[in-house]
């Protein structure tokens, strides 16, 4: 860099010497001398100050860049071109440019993945270098490249009778409608972003509007009467009717409920079918039965309305919670969610607070931590990712070996880091980088 300041202090001294210096040929050495002295001075100046205004110009662009890409899905190529040209001029710090042109390309590099360029000239007016380079040309370019794939998330919520000590419900559901805004906000279309929530105790809540759908089996449910069948005074969980088949009273006094599916069922997600019994879920009478699960869906709205809604019960079976919203994720019965796609990421947030202590088959932790380990290995298998929450406690080991990568376990001590926990990963979800 040339220290214009020494260079004018040598230069002052150098025309004191000559002052002062009566030898005739002093002058024309000195006249010759000075004027590339002079020019090379100038130069200096003038490529200083256009430096300068390139950095503010590039600064810009980059600003204006980061600011347009939040847009630039939804404006037309005049609307970008508008956009682009006003906030490169409302972010530029540099007096004097003249002849300021922006030109911008939105492009879609591949499914899911956008590239925006910007590029701009401009030119510096000249001050000692005028005589034959009135304007500096400069120029800068920026590219701002995002993948903001759509997006199917299932938050899988534990919602046992231990969530109501430690503020933990109160924190979770503030947490989870952050979370909530963050991806509304972030979705460039309406159906961009999806989300579903199943909340797990023991059971899942299917909803009673499922109460004659193909994918529910009844032989192991008992209705309020402790009976299953008008023509018989039978007391017991089933009755078959004279034709072999399983048959209820009525339906209307079930909850919603349903517990695991048959093994190896409980952990995959094949799809339900009629001719295959041990692939349905059980309606079960659970005496402390969560709120109804929400398929995928962009109701954020009703979102909200169900994270309010949530309220502890009952014990701790971690793995139907997994399995149900596995099951919601996958492109089979019953729910068919879309197929996997390049542009399309798959997601499950599981959150619990403790130990898993009951399932459809036995109250022994480590039977169904066996079965728990078993669904996170299908569920990451099948290509989906998986954060896991723990909420003070439950099985560390067994949440840090569920998640996908060690980064997306969280530890959370204190309830009231949910929110801070729910907003990064919120923000992994719609990723916006900075490329060039």
């Amino acid at each position: 860099m040339i220290d214009v300041l020494a260079m004018l202090t040598w230069i002052r001294q150098l025309v004191a010497d000559f002052n002062s210096d009566r030898r005739g040929n002093v002058i024309v050495t000195f006249a010759l001398a000075s004027i590339p002295v002079i020019g090379a001075v100038g130069a200096a100046i003038d490529y200083s100050r256009g430096n300068s205004a390139k950095t503010a110009l590039q600064a810009s662009m980059d600003a204006a860049g980061l600011i347009l890409s939040k847009e630039a899905q939804t404006l037309t190529q005049a609307q970008l071109a508008s956009k682009a040209d006003g906030l490169v001029k409302a972010n530029l710090h540099f007096a004097g440019l003249t002849d300021l042109a922006v030109s911008s390309v939105f492009t879609t590099v591949q499914a899911g993945s956008y590239a925006l360029n910007l590029s701009a000239t401009a030119k510096v007016p000249a001050s000692f270098t005028a005589m034959w380079e009135p304007k500096i040309s400069i120029g800068a370019k920026t590219e701002v490249v995002w993948g903001m794939k759509r997006l199917e998330l299932i938050l899988a919520l534990d919602n046992t009778g231990s969530m109501s000590s430690s503020n933990k419900m109160t924190q979770l559901k503030l947490a989870a409608k952050d979370l909530l805004t963050t991806l509304q906000t972030a979705a460039k279309k309406p159906d961009d972003i999806k989300v579903g929530i199943v909340p797990f105790a023991t059971d899942v809540n299917v909803g009673t509007t499922n109460k004659n759908a193909s994918w529910i089996r009844w032989d192991e449910w008992e209705n309020a009467n402790g009976s299953c069948s008008k023509s018989s005074n039978k007391t017991k969980t089933a009755c078959e009717n004279n034709n072999g088949t399983w048959t209820v009273d009525s339906k209307n006094d079930w909850n919603g409920c349903v517990w695991d599916r048959d093994q190896s069922y409980d952990v995959n997600n094949s799809p339900a079918s009629v001719n295959l019994k041990p692939t349905l879920y059980s309606a079960h009478q659970a005496a402390n039965c969560p709120v109804s699960m929400m398929t995928l869906s962009t109701d954020w709205s009703a979102l909200n309305s169900k994270v309010d809604a949530m309220t502890p019960t009952g014990n701790t079976n971690v793995t139907i919670g997994l399995q149900m919203a596995f099951q919601m994720l996958s492109p089979v019965a019953p729910f068919n969610a879309a197929a996997p796609k390049e542009d399309l990421d798959k997601v499950i947030i599981l959150l619990t607070d403790g130990d898993n202590t009951q399932n459809r088959w036995s109250t022994s932790q480590t039977s169904i931590d066996n079965r728990t380990k078993l669904a996170c290995t299908n569920v990451k298998a099948g290509n989906i990712k998986l954060y896991t929450v723990r909420v003070i406690n439950g099985n560390a080991s067994l949440l840090q070996q569920c998640a996908t990568k060690s980064d997306m376990y969280y530890n959370v001590q204190n309830a009231a880091q949910l929110s801070a926990v729910f907003s990064t990963i919120a923000q992994n979800l719609a990723n916006l980088r900075l490329s060039k």
